[in-house]
């Protein structure tokens, strides 16, 4: 199956589609895997926050009781200030573990322990520090710090704080857990898109090269018949201008031969008619003073035979029109082209003024459209197809209305189209073609013509390498389009 067959290209492109509607499902695929995974590593990274919140009070809160001590032993300032310092910073940092446990039902519980604790062992630390600062106070201070209960409340909140570390522990192992196997469908999924990315794009790479090769195959083929085609051209033109040669010789000929029997037949026809004169006065003369040697025949050969004589010059007559055209066909079939550059406007000018004086006694007018064109063909040929156009629109114009004719031209690419409209009678639809054809005409036959005018005209358009047509309809005149090449080839036209 070739890429020209239609199943093979539904075929294709169903398979494309198919690849594209896949290609957008992994995409989708991917999209929610790596969103996914993005949203287990978030957690992972939320457990690592709230473990690091929790060291982070642990350390305040031991820097604390670090704080409170040194100062009751030595009672120096920098004690003093690292006390208050961390004072300070507990309440942040548990404001920060409460806001990353929010969504931990059991770590709130814990946190709200913690709390506790660090409220009460942060005043516990404060009423110790406060009597310290005192002279009076400080050995109570001592006192007070001997039996002092922050051991207990250190350890507890110590407690806690493991508990929810290991809390936190367990949710990371988990998140780890689940960030892994989310990890995992992301690279199934990338690694599936991937493969039908290659799969895709190979098949599309597999048509093209087929497509390629096929077309490659198609162009050789086409070149080859190219070949063909022009040797056989060349050769059934070789033979048809053989043939049109062989014909116009025979018409030649034919016509040549016919003319010497017809001018035979005209001679004596002449000769007939001028003893029809004495023939009749003698026929007269007989009957006047003889009427019984005049016979019933003879009266009617005298009736008859003028009339006969008539019909057979009119008919030899006719017969010499139309072998004098076949020749004149013969005689241009064989005439060599001259290819010369035409001023179409002048020309058509030079030939409406050629016509004027019958223009005149009808009443018409033929307008030139300006410019036109420039043409390089044979004068002669364009001469005789303008004026058969032009005359045949004055010979069929319609009575009823004035005659006007338009000749216009322009150029459409490498050819120029001529256009002869007229006003006249106008040409059925079926007869476009009959027009054409020898000793053919169509219409009301009231105009003398044998039919060869237009066939005349096609032969000479189809020696300059062109074609003419009629448009035209019924009582809507008729216009007749020549198209030729611009410049004429007298090799490619031969």
């Amino acid at each position: 199956m070739t890429l020209t067959g239609r199943g093979f290209r539904r075929a294709v492109l169903g398979a494309m589609l198919v690849g594209f509607v896949l290609l957008l499902t992994a995409g989708g695929a991917a999209l929610l895997a790596a969103r996914e995974s993005q949203v287990r590593s978030s957690w992972v990274v939320h457990t690592f926050e709230v473990e690091r919140a929790l060291d982070r009070l642990t350390i305040l809160t031991e820097q604390l009781e670090t704080a409170r001590r040194g100062y009751l032993l030595w009672h120096h300032d920098t004690a003093l200030s690292n006390y208050r310092a961390r004072s300070h910073d507990i309440p942040a940092a548990l404001d920060e573990i409460t806001r990353l446990t929010r969504d931990n039902p059991e770590q709130r519980v814990r946190v709200a322990a913690i709390a506790r604790l660090v409220e009460s062992h942060r005043r516990s630390v404060q009423q110790t520090v406060e009597r310290a600062e005192s002279a009076n106070l400080a050995v109570r201070a001592m006192a007070d710090f001997s039996v002092d209960e922050s051991f207990f409340s250190m350890r507890s909140l110590r407690t806690t704080i493991g508990a929810m570390k290991r809390a936190e522990e367990a949710l990371l192992a988990e998140r780890t857990a689940a960030e892994d196997r989310a990890g995992l469908v992301l690279n199934v999924v990338l690694s599936v898109t991937g493969a039908l990315v290659l799969l895709v794009i190979g098949g599309a790479l597999w048509v093209v090269l087929r497509y390629t090769a096929d077309l490659d195959r198609s162009q050789d083929e086409l070149r080859r018949l190219n070949t063909g085609l022009e040797e056989a051209v060349a050769a059934r033109t070789a033979e048809l201008s053989r043939a049109n040669e062989e014909i116009q010789r025979f018409a030649y000929i034919v016509s040549h031969d016919l003319r010497s029997p017809l001018v035979n037949v005209m001679g004596f026809t002449a000769e007939l008619e001028a003893t029809i004169a004495p023939l009749t006065e003698l026929i007269d003369r007989a009957d006047a003073e003889a009427p019984a040697l005049v016979s019933r025949e003879a009266r009617g050969a005298k009736a008859d035979l003028p009339e006969a004589i008539g019909f057979i010059r009119a008919s030899t007559q006719k017969m010499d029109r139309l072998i004098n055209a076949i020749l004149r066909l013969s005689r241009e079939g064989r005439r060599t082209l001259s290819p010369a550059s035409i001023d179409l406007a002048a020309l058509t000018a030079a030939i409406r003024d050629s016509v004027q004086h019958r223009l005149g006694e009808v009443g018409g007018a033929i307008d030139v459209a300006q410019p036109m064109p420039p043409l390089v063909s044979d004068r002669l040929a364009i001469e005789q197809i303008l004026s058969n156009l032009i005359e045949n629109a004055i010979k069929y114009r319609d009575p009823a209305r004035p005659l006007h004719v338009a000749v216009s031209g322009r150029r459409e690419g490498e050819r120029v189209i001529v256009d002869v409209a007229d006003n006249g009678r106008g040409i059925a639809p079926a007869d476009h073609e009959r027009i054409f054809e020898l000793f053919r005409r169509a219409g009301v036959q009231d105009q003398p013509g044998e039919g060869l005018g237009l066939a005349h005209v096609r032969a000479l358009a189809y020696r300059l390498g062109g074609v003419i047509t009629c448009i035209s309809s019924l009582g809507q005149g008729a216009t007749f389009r020549l198209s030729l090449p611009a410049v004429l080839d007298t090799e490619g036209v031969r």
